[in-house]
């Protein structure tokens, strides 16, 4: 009660500089307070007035200061210094912050980690060392402590990759409140290697590899092309059959003479072209032997052979009647050719 009652918060960092704060919104409303301390503990005390405050808006809430002893003794005083409105003394030692930890190595032994770091100057019997560890497959941390200045665990996956963070800690038989210093910077490793993050263990696939993938999808992509064309031509073909091309059984009147007849038949008078008759029915050939016998129509018809025979012999005037013969003649006519007079309905054609 009384002027002890208010509730303050003392922090001692790493024994160096004192932070004392105080809820003055709630115990000094709407009033500016002052702040003294000091280390003499006689009785001719020398009050020292506080130099950097803390504020809170724009009221005075703490007072950060050097440590200068280990007792101290602190007055919170109204604005004008008149009248002391908190008075308490207080061990500094009991209220001691740890800095972090300095100079931390990592030592891996098959799936033991050992971790260790700089031993301080002063108290060293009263800190602790807390080891925090966990993999990307874990939502919290694995925690580890031991006395001052090494830490170590086992059970490590070398194929994991870990993060790790360490930090001081203030034992309770030393401190009235049990502070912790802030954690040292964050690190990765994987089996004993030191990495930038946890990203980094996802191996690369090597190039030849990736190379290879990509050749076999192409390939197999090829195939699977070709089976569709295969099958999308026998299609075409079953719906769409092609059409002979007369350029094909006389090759040389198109490609020597670009398709010229007559220039082709003076140059080959000498060659005897024969051409076999695929299909033969009985009743032609029957009525076109008979044809020579009766004598009836011998002045516009000839003998129908199986061969036909193209020689030097042949006037010129069988070369014009080629010609005409290539024409597509008008259904129910006699069409001249080398000699020959052949009766042409609606149904046929004449194919070179």
């Amino acid at each position: 009660g009384g002027k002890d009652a208010i509730n303050i918060k003392i922090i001692n960092f790493n024994n160096e500089k004192m932070q004392i704060t105080w809820p003055t919104r709630e115990v000094f409303p709407n009033e500016n307070v002052s702040f003294f301390y000091t280390f003499d503990e006689g009785k001719h005390k020398v009050w020292k007035p506080c130099t950097a405050y803390l504020l809170n808006q724009d009221y005075n809430s703490g007072c950060l200061f050097k440590t200068e002893g280990p007792t101290l003794t602190i007055s919170i005083r109204s604005s004008n210094g008149s009248e002391e409105l908190f008075f308490k003394t207080l061990k500094a030692e009991f209220f001691i912050k740890p800095s972090p930890p300095e100079n931390v190595t990592f030592f891996w032994e098959e799936d033991t980690v050992t971790v260790s770091c700089n031993k301080p100057e002063r108290n060293a019997w009263c800190l602790g060392l807390e080891l925090q560890y966990k993999s990307k497959f874990d939502k919290e941390w694995q925690s580890r402590n031991s006395r001052c200045c090494s830490v170590g665990d086992q059970g490590f996956d070398p194929r994991k990759c870990y993060s790790f963070r360490v930090r001081m800690k203030r034992l309770k038989h030393c401190n009235v409140v049990t502070y912790s210093s802030d954690w040292e910077a964050e690190t990765f490793w994987m089996n004993g290697t030191l990495l930038d993050s946890c990203d980094d263990d996802i191996t690369p696939q090597p190039k030849p590899v990736i190379v290879l993938s990509c050749l076999l999808a192409v390939l197999l992509l090829m195939l699977i092309l070709l089976i569709l064309l295969c099958k999308w031509q026998r299609v075409h073909m079953s719906v769409l059959p092609a059409i002979p091309d007369p350029k094909y059984l006389f090759t040389d009147l198109f490609n020597d003479h670009n398709g010229n007849l007559q220039e082709w038949l003076d140059k080959n008078d000498h060659v005897v072209l024969q051409t076999k008759l695929e299909y033969e029915e009985p009743e032609s050939i029957t009525e076109a032997e008979s044809q020579p016998e009766d004598g009836k129509n011998s002045d516009k018809q000839g003998p129908l052979e199986k061969i036909f025979t193209f020689s030097g012999a042949a006037e010129n005037n069988d070369v014009k009647a080629a010609e005409i013969a290539c024409l597509i003649p008008a259904s129910s006519t006699m069409a001249p050719f080398a000699g020959f007079h052949i009766l042409m309905n609606d149904d046929m054609y004449v194919m070179l």
